[in-house]
């Protein structure tokens, strides 16, 4: 399993539609073949600040099965214009699972 991991800083002022717009978004990533989870985390501290974490079953269910299709497309028009900067995404192995 990877799991990928995002800091989300989304533009002021835009938190709460962001927040509606993802739970939509939920719909494009969670097809996708290879595809486990994902869930959103919001900052105590910085109100504009979210954690993203998606587990997927390989690596290329992310970069290959989502990113090449048309659902990633969907995710980007819905999402992308939210933040700033523009988010890096980073992937991670399970080295230990969670309990």
């Amino acid at each position: 399993m990877i799991v990928e991991a995002v800091i989300l800083n989304v533009k002021n002022g835009m938190e709460k539609q962001f927040e509606i717009d993802f739970a939509i978004a939920g719909q494009y990533i969670s097809v996708i073949n290879g595809y486990i989870s994902h869930s959103l985390l919001k900052c105590i501290e910085q109100d504009n600040k979210y954690l993203l974490f998606v587990e997927w079953e390989s690596l290329e269910a992310h970069t290959i099965g989502f990113r090449q299709s048309d659902k990633y497309v969907e995710w980007k028009k819905l999402l992308h214009h939210y933040y700033d900067p523009f988010p890096t995404v980073e992937h991670y192995e399970v080295i230990i699972p969670k309990n």
